[in-house]
């Protein structure tokens, strides 16, 4: 999917697509809503392993998401700023951090 191609998804675009994945909550309101997961691991250096693998996850798909760390925790957040929403590219990288996740 192209930059070109990113839209606001409706609300019931979203309410859909959020279905579709697990542990992720609406979060804000208006321009500054977003969907939002919490991480947990057993130790700092799980999470930090998180987030450098989230580095390369944005940037591979040129997406940056909003990232609150503490020692063994993670909140991310996904915002399409262009957009001032939610588009497809939020929850894409939503499951894609899903998949950053040992199973």
């Amino acid at each position: 999917m192209t930059r070109q191609e990113v839209r606001a998804l409706k609300p019931t675009e979203v309410v859909m697509a959020l279905s579709q994945l697990t542990g992720w909550s609406l979060s804000g309101d208006g321009e500054r809503i977003a969907i939002e997961k919490a991480f947990g691991f057993a130790t700092h250096a799980q999470a930090m392993w998180f987030v450098n693998s989230m580095g390369w996850l944005s940037e591979r798909l040129n997406h940056h998401p909003e990232l609150l760390v503490n020692y063994a925790h993670c909140v991310v957040r996904w915002r399409t700023h262009d957009v001032k929403g939610l588009s497809s590219l939020d929850f894409k990288a939503a499951k894609e951090t899903d998949g950053l996740m040992p199973a």
